[in-house]
């Protein structure tokens, strides 16, 4: 932790070294193309920089001070079909836009969660982008349940808290959930555990299908779901929200306020959001007792966007209760039992089928982040440090007479990092080094113990080149990943519990790709990549009963890194009226890792 403070205290002002020389004022007209009349409050955004306005009544937008540079631009308004500009702003400039009305708005948005920010129609890969409108329009219970009606995405859910991403068949390990920039790393080989994140705080979401681990190493073989909380408001401007939500079958009630500020681009934001359900109904069980639940979060940033880039340092905290359905039922009246096998057994009463206090078994999740999420212009290049770190804590509660103290007890620390250094373009080739991993420390504080404590360094290395043509788009890149994992013994009963052990694994991957636009409505694309994941530390080594699922799990150290390779064609057609995408892939996977019933 003093290590990762040191660091952020050195990130914030590293923008002095960068010199304040060669700016541009970047400005112009945003007009209807059919009409020519001017659309106000229509934006004009850089997704990389982090900057943004809207244009004023007639239509006008301007950008000062913005260093001079290569930069992409995605200019939408509600109604109209969004477009991506690539802009030389290497002297002042005069920029006009003009959109085309369509109800359909899913057209020349940008990527930001490769190597370098890209339209969609430039990327090889299948990317959805779902923006913070569609997530408030899905009645959903946690921030995956909003996802999963997105073609090729679903779901494994083991209650209305906890659900898991699933892309193209795979999930858990095989899936990487980022946010802002970072891993999200909590207890993600469990059932029972869920995605910590909350909803309300979400303002865009980029999921990538298919092998990633060029860009993200181990366990991005089906791909990534990418969260972006920190978007900064328009330039001179204060917006405050407050935002109600409630649901009729388990009485979910919630509501969530920010407030979010830039001046002369120092810019802010902080929320806050509480969610509370009782139990859901079903028609054959009526009240499914202890399916509640609870959520208390908070978080925001602070940051600071200027024309050498910008530094934001952003703070959350995740708090959930969640009630842990055993199903148990009185034999003579059916009905669902408190504390069963316990002395304090009893039936539930209606009052407490109706009631939202979380009864024993239950879990309680508490998520903490800090990550200093950076970006500078060192002339022709563009530098790119993202430094995080995460504390996990998660406790299972099991003793009916006992409910305070828990039985499982995971604190999982981790400190990432993830550096890119943008090369100047060249002969039309952009080019991307970048180094990323994490340091890990896991430890168990309960009474019961599944997994060892373990300490795990990653580390991978990688190189990435794009080049644009005047129809299509070429990418590829290769990547070297090394883990290592060591696990700490634990005696129990004179024998050994978990055994003194050390694993490394080394993987190499890579991908290739082209995307096809044969016309103004139409992209082809086909990508071809390699991918892997490492065992995690309950495949290797587990050894104990895991009450969450009602089975003994036991790991096998010989395990070795699962492999994939994968293809992947499509096609979309975009039109104002009508929006179609088809897309087809193949998938091997060998030593795949799976659960098999011990014989003995």
């Amino acid at each position: 932790m003093k290590l990762f403070c040191t660091l952020t205290c050195l990130l914030l002002p590293a923008a002095a070294v960068f010199s304040q020389t060669g700016t541009v004022t970047l400005q112009g007209r945003i007009t209807d193309a059919s009409s020519g009349a001017p659309i106000p409050g229509a934006s004009v955004s850089f997704s990389e920089a982090r900057i943004g306005t809207v244009a004023d009544s007639s239509g006008r937008y301007q950008f000062r001070r913005l260093r001079t540079g290569h930069y992409l631009a995605e200019v939408s308004s509600a109604g109209y079909s969004p477009i991506v500009v690539h802009i030389d702003a290497e002297a002042d400039l005069v920029q006009n836009f003009s959109l085309r009305p369509s109800v359909i708005e899913n057209r020349g948005v940008i990527v930001t969660g490769v190597a370098a920010s890209t339209s969609t129609r430039n990327t090889p890969v299948p990317v959805t982008l779902v923006r913070r409108a569609q997530l408030l329009e899905a009645a959903s219970s946690n921030i995956i349940d909003a996802l999963a009606k997105q073609p090729g995405v679903s779901q494994i859910g083991t209650g209305p808290a906890i659900s898991k991403p699933v892309i193209r068949g795979l999930g858990y390990n095989r899936v990487v959930v980022v946010n802002d920039g970072q891993r999200q790393e909590g207890q993600q080989w469990g059932d029972e555990h869920g995605v910590e994140i909350d909803e309300l705080s979400v303002n865009r979401v980029e999921i990538l299908k298919g092998a990633s681990s060029l860009m993200y190493g181990s366990d991005a073989i089906g791909g990534v779901v990418h969260f972006i909380t920190n978007v900064p408001v328009p330039e001179g401007t204060v917006r405050a929200n407050v935002l109600g939500a409630a649901q009729s079958n388990n009485g979910q009630v919630g509501v969530h306020s920010n407030i979010a500020g830039n001046s002369n681009g120092f810019n802010w934001n902080a929320y806050g959001s509480y969610r509370s359900a009782a139990d859901y109904r079903n028609r054959y069980d009526g009240r499914v007792f202890n399916s509640r639940f609870n959520e208390r979060n908070f978080g925001g940033y602070i940051g600071l966007n200027k024309h050498w880039g910008f530094s934001h340092l952003i703070v959350s905290s995740f708090n959930q209760r969640i009630g842990m359905v055993e199903g148990e039922r009185e034999a003579a009246t059916g009905r669902f039992l408190i504390f069963p096998e316990s002395p304090l057994e009893r039936a539930a009463t209606n009052e407490e089928l109706d009631a939202r206090k979380i009864y024993t078994p239950s879990q309680q999740v508490q998520h903490y982040r800090v990550i200093s999420d950076n970006a500078f212009r060192a002339g022709r290049s563009r530098i790119k440090l993202n430094v995080g770190y995460q504390q996990n804590i998660r406790r299972e509660f099991g003793e009916a007479e006992d409910p305070g103290t828990a039985g499982l007890h995971f604190d999982l620390r981790t400190l990432s990092y993830n550096a890119q250094w943008q090369l100047p373009e060249r002969q039309g080739w952009q080019t991307t080094i970048g180094v990323s991993g994490m340091y890990q420390q896991s430890r168990n504080l309960g009474a019961e113990v599944i997994i060892p404590e373990y300490n795990l360094f990653d580390i991978g290395g990688f190189l990435f080149v794009q080049r644009s043509f005047d129809k299509s788009t070429l990418t590829g890149g290769l990547r070297y990943d090394n883990r290592s994992l060591h696990s700490l013994p634990l005696g129990e009963g004179g024998s050994a519990r978990f055994k003194d052990f050390s694993r490394s694994f080394g993987n190499a991957s890579g991908s290739l790709g082209l995307s096809y636009r044969p016309s103004a409505d139409v992209t082809l694309r086909a990508n071809v990549a390699r991918g892997f994941r490492a065992p995690t530390a309950s495949e290797l080594a587990a050894n104990g009963a895991h009450e969450g699922t009602n089975r003994y799990e036991y790991g096998r150290t010989g395990l070795r890194s699962e492999g994939s390779w994968q293809f992947d064609a499509g096609a979309d057609l975009d039109y104002d009226h009508v929006s179609f995408t088809a897309s087809g892939f193949v998938n091997r996977i060998s030593d795949f890792i799976f659960y098999q019933r011990l014989r003995n």
